[in-house]
């Protein structure tokens, strides 16, 4: 039963993930593209958010992991 939840967990994550990367740096592309003198803020402010967009998967296997050896 735990290697399901932590299957689910993880997919959950990577889901999730995979959607926020994809808003995030496609709103800075956007955003890059109306005002191209803002771009090398907007893409330190995009590595910012995928940084902290793909800490939660990272936690999300970790706690998974720990689901499973219980």
């Amino acid at each position: 039963m735990g290697a399901i939840a932590a299957g689910i967990a993880a997919m959950g994550a990577a889901v999730g993930a995979g959607v926020g990367n994809g808003l995030v740096i496609g709103n800075t592309i956007s955003g890059m593209s109306r005002q191209p003198e803002l771009s090398g803020k907007l893409q330190g402010t995009m590595f910012l958010g995928v940084g902290l967009i793909e800490a939660m998967p990272i936690l999300a296997i970790v706690i998974a992991f720990m689901v499973m050896n219980k």
